[in-house]
């Protein structure tokens, strides 16, 4: 992988007793550059294991070998390998908190990241259980305003592959309302994308949210509703069948999602928001049953 952005910087001066560290060292730098990702990945582990702490050359190894596990985690994942990703995701958030000790506040903030990309392993193998422990660690670092810029509003929770559709779930950290009628809220977005021939996200085709009921029902809090842009207006339409409370059963709107998707359903009503405003300056919404 010789485009895997490293710092496998050698130590110009170094000490007697560090010399066979070194060439070890060297020894997994040249594997990684030749594309021998794995090996390159178990030399590295290796020296972090018995290099001891306090030698200089513990610090560019503990740091490089993070740099590797999460770039084999995030390999791992985006080719739905959870197992392996989860497995790669454990390591790399160990790593991390040993490096929060030894380096500066940016590399402490892969902390959180790298729980987010556990949720989503977990979520991929269908143990929500699990996964929610690690969801309930984002919310507390929100609660507490620990949460970096990138995850601190909202993250993704689950991905997964659906034909040659890319599609991904984000979670926003902020709760109901007590007013159901003082805004619109969405608390989870699946985003739906075509994809590019090496397998990558290239239009979004339609998002689904996860959007507050107007009112009070104590049958569900939440209805599903689909949306698509187009050039001159949002077209939208909520599922009235598919209702969530508000401790979201992911499972099932997991499979909810797989079910629209596959059969193509659509909303039992169309809404129709326009870009641009009239004459009198107003957005116009019109809102039918809709009849396909």
């Amino acid at each position: 992988m010789k485009k895997l952005l490293l710092l496998l910087i050698l130590i110009p001066l170094i000490s007697y007793g560090q010399e066979d560290f070194l060439k070890e060292y060297g020894y997994a730098d040249s594997l990684i550059q030749s594309d021998q990702i794995e090996p390159g990945y178990l030399k590295l582990r290796e020296l972090e294991a018995k290099i001891p702490v306090s030698d200089s050359l513990y610090d560019y190894t503990l740091w490089n070998l993070t740099e590797i596990v999460s770039y084999l985690e995030s390999a791992s994942r985006s080719c739905e390998d959870f197992r392996s990703s989860l497995e790669y995701g454990s390591e790399a958030l160990a790593l991390i908190k040993k490096g929060i000790k030894r380096f500066d506040s940016e590399f402490a903030e892969r902390e959180y990241f790298m729980i987010k990309n556990i949720v989503v392993s977990y979520f991929g193998l269908g143990d929500y259980a699990k996964g929610r422990k690690y969801m309930d660690l984002l919310y507390k670092a929100y609660k507490n305003k620990a949460l970096p810029e990138g995850i601190n509003e909202y993250f993704n929770f689950d991905f997964f592959k659906l034909d040659d559709k890319n599609i991904w779930g984000y979670e926003w950290f902020a709760e109901l309302p007590k007013d159901r009628f003082s805004s619109s809220f969405t608390k989870v977005v699946y985003y739906v994308y075509s994809t590019n021939p090496d397998g990558s996200d290239k239009d979004q085709l339609f998002r689904l949210h996860v959007l507050m009921f107007h009112g009070h029902n104590k049958h569900f809090d939440y209805v599903l509703d689909k949306r698509t842009e187009t050039e001159t207006a949002e077209i939208g339409g909520t599922f009235f069948s598919y209702t969530y409370k508000k401790d979201i059963d992911y499972k099932k709107l997991h499979n909810d999602v797989i079910q629209i998707v596959t059969g193509d359903l659509q909303p039992d009503t169309k809404r129709t928001t326009s870009r641009q405003k009239n004459k009198d300056g107003q957005i116009e919404v019109d809102v039918e049953l809709n009849t396909k």
